[in-house]
């Protein structure tokens, strides 16, 4: 079967969004921190005038605003980042039966859930007070995803202040029941692809848990130009991660770990897989001594990068170009890039030349097996035309 048919934006099986949001409480963080940070937990605040509501966040200059983690649906000129209340936001960001409403106005069946302000946080310098924060944050979102453990999936988070710690923080993830791991860009010991990583990759496979680097999760240089630039710089930290992960020798250590680079689109995938090769063909001797690659680093990005997407339209028109196995859609849903409500339609127009294997497995398939995800309990995702 293809396209859906013409009175309902139904496909043959459950769309599931590999890289969804929440809006975290007010108290998310207040709540559920360790109650010798609780003084200094994130919190939201009215702004006054023009300003609306924020998060603040204890050492971080500047006020999280809410105007674009929950714009989805708005048209552009409704777009703003200051001068929005929490109660003007989706429901569904912080309460999930209204979730799953939303989800179905969307014609999706399950979402893979991110945070918002815990983004942020990844960029917070004190690691003790960002563990803090995630482990409330984690025993939140667990509890919000336990509404319905088959439809949301929560990915926990961790500070990695140490390899050791990172390993704790994994089995406490896996022990509250969400299904992956949101990485900070920059971890408190050494970098990713040093060796002491290895104990902690190795305990991720056998965990069973994705791990996942989400843009703007690295502090990232200033750009040129107007501020409207930044959008286009978003996917570099992101991108500098998985060079490193290949060239590093963190797939050749372990050829069975799975990473997901989640939101930094997917089109530049095939140019990026030639660009690693040439680098390593004319210059492999640049690298460590002893850090040979088995592979040329091409093969690596295909076989253990899995790599999300909302409406990169040249994701799918290049999909034979790139393993289109590790190739997860999402909706994004509730920020301000979110393809909510009007998903069916662009996935329609978009997937128009793929064959049904490929639809199937890149808008569902290929996140199922990911994450284990059970297909036969979820429901067919259904939408107004």
């Amino acid at each position: 079967m293809g396209e859906p048919d013409g009175s309902l934006s139904a496909w043959p099986y459950p769309v599931i969004s590999a890289d969804s949001h929440i809006t975290e409480a007010p108290g998310t963080y207040v709540d559920h921190i360790d109650p010798a940070w609780r003084d200094r937990a994130p919190r939201m605040v009215d702004g006054g005038e023009g300003v609306g509501d924020v998060f603040l966040v204890d050492g971080m200059k500047r006020p999280i605003p809410m105007g674009l983690v929950a714009a989805a649906g708005k048209p552009p000129e409704e777009i703003r980042v200051l001068g929005v209340k929490f109660d003007e936001l989706h429901r569904g960001g912080w309460d999930p039966t209204a979730r799953l409403a939303e989800q179905e106005v969307d014609g999706v069946s399950a979402e893979v859930i991110y945070p918002t302000v815990g983004m942020a946080l990844c960029n917070h310098r004190d690691f003790d007070y960002k563990r803090a924060c995630f482990q409330a944050y984690n025993r939140w979102i667990a509890g919000y995803c336990s509404a319905s453990p088959d439809r949301l999936l929560g990915a926990g988070q961790t500070a990695m202040r140490t390899p050791e710690e990172g390993i704790a923080d994994l089995h406490a993830i896996k022990a509250l029941g969400l299904r992956g791991v949101m990485m900070p860009g920059v971890p408190g010991h050494e970098d990713y692809d040093h060796t002491d990583y290895d104990g902690f990759w190795q305990a991720a496979i056998e965990l069973g848990l994705p791990l996942s680097f989400h843009i703007l999760t690295t502090r990232g240089e200033k750009t040129r130009g107007p501020a409207m630039s930044q959008f286009l710089s978003t996917v570099r930290g992101c991108q500098d991660i998985m060079a490193m992960l290949v060239l590093g020798g963190v797939f050749e250590r372990h050829p069975a770990l799975r990473v997901v680079c989640v939101e930094a689109d997917a089109g530049w995938v095939p140019h990026f897989m030639y660009r690693m090769d040439h680098a390593y063909k004319r210059h492999r001797y640049w690298l460590p001594p002893g850090q040979a690659l088995s592979k040329l680093p091409s093969e690596y990005m295909a076989d253990n990068i899995c790599v999300t997407f909302q409406d990169d339209w040249t994701a799918f028109r290049f999909a034979d170009a790139m393993n289109w196995r590790r190739l997860l859609w999402a909706n994004d849903f509730p920020h301000s890039d979110s393809t909510w409500p009007d998903s069916q339609a662009l996935l329609v127009e978009h997937t128009a030349h793929l064959s049904d294997e490929q639809r199937q497995a890149i808008l569902s398939g290929n996140v199922a097996e990911l994450y284990g995800i059970d297909l036969p309990r979820l429901p067919i995702g259904v939408a107004a035309a």
